[in-house]
């Protein structure tokens, strides 16, 4: 896997340096170890052939990981992609040094072939110029390379997982990083109201808009049966593009009871991407509010004039902690809520999660009322794959009243 790879590694621990070493070296891989944060930097800096990767501990007898990071970012063109490694406490320290840059951190301690995946796909993805889609754990790795190999390859490729996984996002990375890049992507959301043939196959349809680009079918579990039958015969047809298509949990469901063609789905989608909730890989979630804090901090309106910092380490905890059900989009609601109400530099699990602070106490009726609509709704939401007209008629309100409920409860 890392045949003929250069590697920096910067580490002081001999143990730890000399196990790392001998295994990526049993890979195939040419490892550069340095003890001290000096020597790190003059090995990267003036290398004696490429570097493809540097491991390197954040903290450093004669001075840290972030040091040698930031100066090379500041003195050098190109720098290669950066894995640190740190305990428990230095987190919050690389989640930072991810948002000015570096590709991956991993804690101690850890299992040398979770290490070995990750750098690995580090190393595979190198020159690409995009960062992590969803997260730094294992399975976000895995989706990465499969992302990757899916860019690749030409033929159709589904992406299937919950509500708020960032599937979209998916689709058009990998659109971005094919030979097609240059052409149309066209969506098509099929959970909308009405005929979808003329808007998919008519003369002025996103067929014909695709080209040779890419066509992403967003919910393909409501693909009508007629619909199904027009797709299976594009290829046929001469279609020159590419299908990326999107389904929710349900659709195993409907091909189960035969609303989706079996055949379609095996013959068509013999690619597919698998993106798990954040409930599986709760250091993405961490990974998350912080890649998403700056952005939103930046633009925090509101009585205080305290300049928030970012996260608390027990807020980070409190997030691990969650199940986040909504995935992603109770991410974006919960980090929204806390950056506004937050009253001191950093964000603490109160400001996340304020109905922990009710627990224990009998809630009012309000409360429960509150509560009670903000699990309905979510789930007419997640029935119609964030349709709000559809969810309004499952809920039996108007859509502007679904509207000012979601705003009122930040969803």
């Amino acid at each position: 896997m890392l045949r003929g790879a250069r590697i920096v590694l910067v580490e002081d621990d001999q143990i730890m340096g000399a196990s790392i070493t001998d295994r990526l070296e049993l890979e195939g891989a040419e490892v550069i170890w340095v003890r001290q944060a000096v020597r790190g930097l003059h090995a990267i800096r003036t290398p004696r052939a490429p570097i493809d990767a540097v491991v390197c501990d954040i903290r450093l007898p004669d001075g840290s990981g972030a040091e040698i990071f930031t100066t090379l970012c500041e003195t050098t063109m190109a720098v290669p992609p950066f894995m640190f490694i740190t305990g428990q406490g230095g987190i919050e320290q690389a989640v930072r040094l991810m948002r000015a840059g570096a590709a991956d951190y991993i804690t101690k301690p850890f299992e040398m072939n979770a290490f070995l995946d990750r750098l690995t796909s580090l190393i595979e993805t190198r020159g690409d110029g995009m960062p992590s889609l969803l997260g730094v754990s294992q399975a976000a790795v895995r989706v990465e390379t499969l992302v990757q190999r899916a860019a690749a390859m030409t033929g159709p490729v589904l992406i299937h997982g919950p509500p708020g996984t960032g599937k979209g996002q998916i689709a058009r990375r990998i659109h971005t990083r094919s030979d097609r890049s240059f052409a149309p992507f066209i969506e098509v959301n099929l959970t909308r109201d009405g005929d979808q043939a003329p808007h998919l196959f008519g003369p002025d349809g996103a067929v014909a808009h695709t080209r040779d680009g890419s066509l992403l079918l967003i919910a393909l579990e409501r693909l009508c049966a007629s619909d199904q039958d027009s797709l299976r015969k594009l290829q046929s047809d001469g279609f020159e593009g590419r299908i990326i298509a999107t389904a929710g949990p349900d659709l195993a469901h409907v091909v189960k009871t035969g609303d989706f063609r079996a055949d379609l789905r095996a013959r068509l989608f013999q690619v597919e991407i698998a993106v798990p909730p954040l409930r599986d890989r709760p250091e993405d979630a961490t990974w998350l509010l912080n890649r998403m804090f700056h952005y939103f901090a930046e633009r925090r309106s509101g009585h205080s004039t305290v300049p928030l910092k970012g996260l608390s380490v027990l807020a980070e905890e409190a997030a691990r902690a969650h199940d986040w059900p909504d995935n992603g989009r109770e991410v974006r609601s919960r980090l929204l809520r806390a950056i506004r109400m937050a009253e001191g530099p950093w964000i603490q699990p109160s400001d996340l999660f304020p109905e922990h602070q009710i627990e224990g106490r009998f809630p009012t009726l309000g409360e429960a009322r509150e509560a009670a609509e903000r699990r309905q709704i979510v789930a007419a939401l997640e029935r119609t794959h964030g349709h709000v007209g559809e969810a309004a008629r499952l809920l039996r309100v108007s859509r502007t009243t679904l509207w000012e409920k979601m705003q009122k409860l930040d969803l």
